[in-house]
């Protein structure tokens, strides 16, 4: 493991080269054709370690990146600390309803949102501490530090989000994103109510010693999937679920799932002109396929061809249910002008 310091948190970061001893120059003959890195971005409450399958199967012809979301895995403080003493903090404006600091993001050259349907085109963007926009920038950060210039995006389910958000403000950096268990778009009242409204239950009693609980991981391995998974995936479920800072799992549930946040998704997608794709999952009951083509069909290539591709016999842990079928979408994703077989 290695870390990197933004906003004042250690990042955790792994990165898997097709050799082992490749450490500082990529063996082309190893590579496959255009091959650039490919850097994972897991969900809410999780860390890089769900990737480990997909990277496995991966790794042996592409570099892969995976590194814990601010405020995850193995990104976090010793202590819960006050936003304004959590390190580093590049804004100057304060929310007065969340308390959490704003960063101001210039939106790269011809490129707009809307803060309302009808509201003004805005060069600008304002992002809250825990925002979608606010981990694109930590991923730049990361990108910076490792000097890669040239990458694919990843995203599981809340990071799919912020992959779509970096590749709309770094376009000339991000050549493509896949997204797993991810779309959006589409805001229903009382659905996100009560599904902020749960996830903030859950984070209210996290003591350390749940993890000791014996019988926890086996429930643990059986939430959001169609088969349950090992007992070994449970125990790292739980051990995700209690470390998570508290801040940032609150801010992150709550700032990417207000109106504003999910209305601005669309409008992300519609103005990317990389190569886009989406893997869904046929018993994903937290992000059903309705709402991923729905996200999926703002993009100018979905009338072209298929951008979506469907596992059948899988919840919403893709990459870690099935790694091989992802591995494949992926692998076909990721060729010059080819097109995911269809599912």
């Amino acid at each position: 493991m290695l870390t990197k310091s933004i906003r004042g948190v250690p990042h955790a970061y792994d990165f898997t080269y097709p050799k082992a001893d490749a450490r500082t120059n990529f063996p082309p003959d190893q590579l496959e054709e255009g091959a650039c890195p490919l850097v994972f971005i897991h969900g809410w409450l999780l860390s890089r370690t769900y990737w480990q399958p997909l990277v496995q199967a991966l790794s042996t012809s592409y570099p892969c990146l995976t590194y814990d979301m601010r405020g995850f895995g193995e990104s976090v403080l010793p202590t819960d600390l006050p936003d304004d003493q959590s390190g580093e903090q590049p804004s100057d404006q304060s929310d007065e309803q969340t308390g959490t600091n704003l960063q101001t993001i210039d939106l790269p050259a011809g490129r707009f949102l809307r803060g309302r349907r009808d509201g003004p085109k805005q060069a600008t963007y304002q992002a809250s501490t825990y925002s979608l926009a606010a981990y694109a920038k930590d991923l730049e950060s990361l990108l910076d530090h490792l000097a890669l210039d040239q990458v694919w995006l990843l995203g599981h389910s809340l990071g799919g989000s912020v992959a779509l958000w970096a590749a709309y403000l770094l376009p000339d950096r991000i050549k493509g994103v896949i997204c797993i268990n991810a779309g959006g778009g589409i805001y229903i009242k009382d659905e996100f109510e009560k599904f902020r409204t749960a996830g903030q239950q859950m984070l209210k009693f996290r003591p350390g010693w749940l993890a000791q609980l014996p019988l926890l991981p086996r429930a643990f391995a059986r939430l959001m999937v169609q088969q349950p998974l090992s007992v070994s995936w449970g125990q790292q479920r739980v051990r995700d679920f209690v470390r998570a800072n508290a801040q940032a799992a609150k801010g992150a549930l709550l700032e990417s799932t207000t109106a504003a946040e999910v209305y601005l998704l669309p409008q992300v997608v519609s103005q990317l002109e990389q190569p886009l794709h989406f893997i869904t999952a046929t018993e994903d009951t937290i992000m059903p396929r309705r709402y991923v083509d729905y996200l999926a069909s703002f993009h100018s290539g979905f009338a072209q061809g298929r951008m979506v591709s469907e596992i059948p016999n899988c919840g919403h842990m893709a990459m870690v249910e099935q790694p091989e079928r992802v591995a494949q979408i992926v692998r076909a994703a990721l060729q010059p002008r080819a097109f995911c077989p269809a599912t």
